[in-house]
């Protein structure tokens, strides 16, 4: 008779035990819980305390049990006016506290106590109460406010944990919930089990929604070479008419150097070699009677001969080149080889240049990547050139002040 006896208070209490919990607790969270927690609210009690009273009636609980589940459910969540990590176990110090002032009986306050523990995420459900709880408490997963609720918890998470998720990681993450959760009454699975199913899928269909969504921008704003916009076509149309441009002026500009100084080495050799005789040998008596002047003019002669031969080599034609296996079958895909440039397909045989060629026909990502090697190397030609032809534009000018200032000391000296 003394389980009945221990039970008797719970039972003619009642009534009035959960009204004043209530009462309590309504306090306690309005005064006390901090205004970022927009999720974990009076408000979220009170619908858990309502979806544990159903699923305790549709359990046909005795009485005792209907009245330990609701207090669990109204204290279930009071730890969060001080910690937010383990607040179960703080709600738990709670309600023991309260429920010992009121005089509740110390066997159905552990009843309570361990029954808010098994909301914890960690702490297993060992009893129908504590089962009961636990689906009450994730009820919001079956119910139709259920994403409205997830973005009250994302704004919790965001404000109190300090983390920030895109879009897309939020999708992900609630439909990680989802899959990894369930029921575990027959009651509850009965109550929610059919709108948690129509969640699941409206999670997947958001996820996929929000995906597209993301692609789409991040192509709008990049483009990708999956699908090539106009500017990505017209910004390789116009590289090419610059490296052609540069290319040209390189070559012209070296053909007037290599004009100019042919001109003038001719003149000097002439003008060396001119009424030379038997007496002065083979160079001009001129040299011969004023030898301090084959300064300036070696200073010259050596100026244009720089001049030319650097500006040759500048307009001299140039095969970039470079050694690759021919075997590979990855040919128009390698970025070190161009298939677009004579210089490296002429090593081909016909079967692999026909190949290679088909190859960048089908695939956009092998058109590209021979357009890029090409410019790479157009670029690399390029560099070349200016760099020689900047050397002979230099030789000359050096070249021409030494002869000047030579000349004029020569002059001052037969002064």
């Amino acid at each position: 008779m003394e389980p009945t006896e221990t039970l008797e208070p719970a039972k003619a209490g009642k009534s009035e035990i959960l009204k004043q919990a209530k009462a309590y607790v309504t306090q306690l969270l309005e005064e006390k819980l901090p205004p970022q927690l927009v999720y974990h609210s009076l408000k979220h009690t009170v619908t858990v305390v309502k979806e544990a009273r159903n699923l305790g009636e549709d359990a046909g609980l005795e009485a005792a049990d209907q009245e330990a589940l609701l207090l669990a459910a109204w204290f279930h969540d009071t730890g969060y006016i001080e910690v937010n990590d383990g607040h179960e176990y703080r709600s738990m110090a709670i309600a023991e506290q309260w429920l010992r002032q009121q005089g509740y009986p110390e066997p159905r306050i552990k009843v309570v106590t361990d029954t808010i523990r098994c909301t914890h995420r960690d702490e297993p459900s060992e009893n129908e109460l504590q089962q009961l709880l636990q689906d009450a408490d994730m009820s919001g997963m079956g119910r139709e406010d259920f994403f409205a609720n997830a973005e009250l918890l994302r704004a919790e998470w965001e404000t109190t944990l300090g983390k920030t998720y895109s879009n897309v990681e939020w999708a992900e993450s609630q439909l990680d919930f989802l899959l990894s959760a369930k029921f575990h009454t027959r009651e509850a699975k009965a109550r929610y089990g059919e709108q948690f199913k129509a969640n699941l899928k409206e999670q997947r269909d958001l996820l996929k929604k929000t995906e597209k969504k993301k692609k789409k921008k991040e192509e709008k704003a990049t483009g990708t070479f999956a699908e090539p916009k106009r500017g990505i076509e017209t910004m390789f149309r116009t590289m090419y008419s610059n490296h052609m441009k540069l290319s040209d002026m390189a070559d012209k500009k070296a053909n007037m150097m290599i004009s100019l100084n042919a001109v003038l080495l001719s003149v000097i050799i002439t003008y060396l070699g001119a009424k030379a005789g038997t007496k002065s040998g083979v160079l001009s008596p001129t040299i011969v009677n004023n030898p301090v002047l084959t300064i300036p003019i070696g200073l010259l002669l050596a100026t244009a001969l720089g001049s030319v031969v650097t500006a040759i080599l500048c307009a001299q034609p140039d095969v970039t080149s470079f050694k690759w296996l021919k075997k590979s079958p990855q040919i128009a895909t390698n970025r070190r080889v161009n298939l677009l440039f004579f210089g490296n397909f002429s090593k081909l045989t016909l079967d692999d240049f026909h190949a290679g060629m088909n190859q960048i026909m089908g695939e956009k990502e092998a058109l590209y990547t021979n357009m890029v090697t090409d410019i790479y190397y157009l670029g690399d030609v390029l560099t070349r050139k200016y760099r020689l032809l900047r050397i002979s534009y230099t030789i000359f000018m050096v070249g021409l002040i030494l002869t000047s200032l030579s000349f004029g000391i020569a002059l001052l000296y037969k002064m």
